[in-house]
């Protein structure tokens, strides 16, 4: 549980689009290529910078808007972007003088996303800026504007961040200027209706748990509203995707809000502060702290106005369900014979040859060992979800890409490695006569144990039908998916399960002996294998950190063994166990230290294989298509076995790298091992939740070929040929 929470401490969201605006506005100032006039474009959304007039007059405000045409299905964000996503920003470079003013937001659209509420645009919106024009700009010239425009374009299924610079010239007139002939009455017609302060008297109350707005006065003075809902300007201050019950009255409106999580920390210390949007129209208020308003209810129940909404997201079909939990079902039953299973693989048939002849036994081995399964995998993926629906971009095993849980599960494996191979001892006092030592804790505790680890060490991989289940699990309401991953656990549990619920099939192992002895040795190197395989995932994470694994490792290697020394002096070895603790407090210190070790490079590891490459990035795909080259794009991760036995067997022969030359493809590795939202989102559009992900993009074709996920060199020369053809 621990090392859960620590999880979740470690994986908070970093935005980094705050720096990047200042960043593009000195590169455009220090001599950047030029941007051309006109639309841009990507997948999802095209752009453009166009004028409300047809000119500029000296010493006036001219107002340009940021046109977005965004693809069906997607979306962009209001100012207050609601429970994920985030709002555009602009990075003006301007002609001196020139001072850009704030976005004039249109209304927003209400955007349900199941237990969500964001607040954006779809299809078509423009958004108007003000530009003070100096009077010094001189009529006759025609003057170059550039903007950078950092969009978040969501669909219900991704979130992607895309970067567009547009460009518009500007000329300059003396006079009075007509409409830009393409968009000016639509510019004009948004600025008009724009929520803007109408003299609104506004108050907010906080306490016992509930926020009451009020609003009266201005335009709501005998208006009789429907409908109301409150938009604010700061997130965290409601819920947002709770209802908003209302009352009017004969001066205006009052609210019932659900209060958000910084509003329940911090109490209500400013203005509260956005946009009271009615059937009769929208303004902008600033409710101070107060009781609330003489006038604004007792005339009756007003709804907020949801119906007229368009959804945001389709309901999930009961068909769609029952294909990803059958496909979750068979992906468990196929981890079991994925590499990163082997260790526990040692451990489960530990467990079966000491109870194989005690039936009863073996029936509370196995269902304890299945609920150890299938309790981790809910965990894992409630913290999944519940972080996604934070707007944090994670996939199937998002966890391993924390080096201080690598470096925890490295320490644990050698902990399990030294149990089996009789350094110390869990559970002696309930070993059977001439038994040996256990190699698990005793009974159904240690059966619930390896449950646990079988699907902690499962995590780096996915397996074929396991990839579809959990991408299609990402995007259902929270029962669903949980339900979903819950039967990914029962097909990884099931084998161990039927066996040990059949009698006749445990009769046929072999009696309990001192073979057993000999098998529980051999059984902890595999365990050996994946504590080295962790701490070498570990020093691909860090910076020069992997000397303080190492020292946790040998300070824990001790303490285990003085442990063990201490169990074997029947109680005498005081001076033992205490050797033991000390050594285990520098273990955990130096742990410590290694968790908290600097990240390495941000760069890809292209010498992960033989094959020349380039780190992804779909502008990378782009340009190798643009010369009529083929792309190979490898997903991977350090810490995914499959991929390294893919990378080793296909991506790294002769055959391959002829093929790569044969057909001047371009090899690009997307590199998973630390989080990257890039990649996290490009996976999800493949309906993917983690790695491996092998593509072959062709020229002249719109979608990439997806390989299967365990590869052969066949599979891979045949798709380049076909790519070059």
């Amino acid at each position: 549980m621990r090392l859960l929470v620590a999880l979740l401490v470690w994986l908070t969201f970093a935005a980094s689009a705050s720096a990047a605006p200042s960043a593009l506005d000195q590169a455009l100032k220090a001599g950047a290529a030029p941007v051309a006039a006109g639309p841009q474009r990507t997948e999802r959304i095209e752009a453009e910078l166009v004028p409300m007039s047809a000119w500029a007059t000296p010493g006036s405000t001219a107002i340009v808007a940021v046109r977005q045409k965004i693809k069906p299905g997607w979306h962009t964000y209001w100012r207050n972007q609601g429970d994920s996503g985030g709002p555009t920003t602009l990075s003006w470079s301007l002609p001196d003088g020139f001072v850009p003013g704030d976005i004039l937001w249109p209304l927003p659209e209400r955007q349900r996303l199941q237990s969500l509420m964001n607040y954006g645009y779809s299809d078509a919106v423009l958004l108007p800026v003000p530009l003070q024009v100096p009077a010094s700009a001189q009529p006759r010239q025609t003057l170059s504007l550039r903007v950078t425009a950092h969009f978040y374009v969501c669909s219900d299924q991704m979130c992607v961040p895309e970067d567009l610079d547009l460009a518009l010239n500007l000329p300059v007139r003396d006079g009075a200027a007509p409409l830009d002939p393409r968009y000016g009455q639509a510019i004009q017609a948004v600025v008009a209706s724009a929520p803007r302060p109408a003299g609104i008297e506004a108050r907010a109350a906080f306490a016992d748990g509930r926020l009451t707005l009020s609003a009266t006065g201005g335009p709501l003075t005998g208006a009789a509203p429907k409908w109301a809902y409150f938009f604010p300007f700061e997130g965290g201050v409601i819920d947002h995707a709770a209802a908003q019950t209302g009352q009017r009255g004969p001066q205006g409106v009052t609210l019932a809000l659900a209060p958000g999580r910084g509003l329940t920390a911090n109490g209500l210390k400013a203005p509260l502060a956005g946009v009271l949007s009615t059937d009769l129209g929208a303004w902008e208020i600033s409710a101070d702290q107060g009781p609330a308003l003489p006038g604004a209810a007792g005339e009756g129940v007003i709804g907020d106005g949801e119906t007229a909404q368009k959804p945001a997201a389709s309901s999930t079909t009961p068909l769609a369900f029952l294909q990803a939990a059958l496909f979750a079902l068979l992906g468990g039953l196929i981890l079991n014979l994925m590499p990163c299973v082997f260790p526990i693989l040692a451990m489960k048939a530990a467990a079966l040859s000491r109870s194989a002849h005690e039936p009863a036994e073996a029936r509370r081995d196995g269902l304890a060992f299945l609920a150890g399964v299938l309790a981790t995998f809910l965990v894992l993926a409630g913290a999944l979800l519940a972080l996604r629906a934070g707007g944090q971009a994670l996939g199937w095993g998002f966890q391993l890409q924390s080096p201080g849980v690598v470096a925890a599960l490295s320490l644990l494996m050698l902990a399990v490695a030294l149990n089996l191979s009789g350094v110390f001892h869990v559970g002696g006092g309930l070993q059977g006569a001439g038994q040996g030592p256990l190699s698990r804790l005793p009974g159904a505790a240690g059966a619930f144990f390896t449950g646990v680890l079988a699907v902690v060490v499962a995590a780096p991989c996915t397996a074929p039908f396991m990839a579809f289940a959990l991408g299609a699990a990402l995007l259902m309401p929270w029962p669903m998916a949980l339900a979903v991953f819950l039967m990914l656990g029962l097909g990884l549990a099931l084998p161990y399960v039927l066996i040990s619920l059949s009698p006749r099939l445990l009769s046929r192992l072999p009696r309990p002996g001192p073979w057993m002895e000999t098998l529980r040795n051999l059984l902890a190197f595999p365990m050996y294998g994946a504590a080295l395989w962790l701490a070498w995932v570990y020093g691909r994470q860090t910076a020069d950190a992997l000397a303080l694994l190492f020292g946790a490792g040998l300070m824990l290697a001790l303490a285990l063994w003085l442990y063990g020394r201490s169990q074997a002096s029947d109680g005498k070895g005081r001076l033992a166990a205490v050797a033991a603790a000390l050594s285990l407090i520098a273990a955990l210190g130096l742990a410590v230290l290694a968790a908290r070790a600097a990240p390495a490079s941000s760069e890809p590891a292209a010498s992960s294989t033989h094959l020349a490459s380039q780190p992804w990035s779909e502008q990378a795909v782009q340009a190798a298509l643009a010369e009529g080259r083929p792309a190979l794009v490898n997903f991977t991760a350090d810490w995914c076995v499959t991929c390294k036995i893919n990378e080793g067997a296909a991506l790294s022969s002769s055959r391959t790298a002829e093929a790569m030359q044969a057909t001047n493809a371009v090899y690009l590795v997307g590199d998973w091992t630390r989080r990257d939202d890039a990649i996290t989102a490009e996976l999800q559009r493949h309906g993917r939740s983690g790695v491996p992900l092998y593509l072959v993009y062709a020229p002249g074709r719109a979608q990439p070929r997806v390989l299967p996920q365990l590869l052969t060199e066949g599979t891979v020369v045949d798709a380049l040929k076909s790519a070059a053809h």
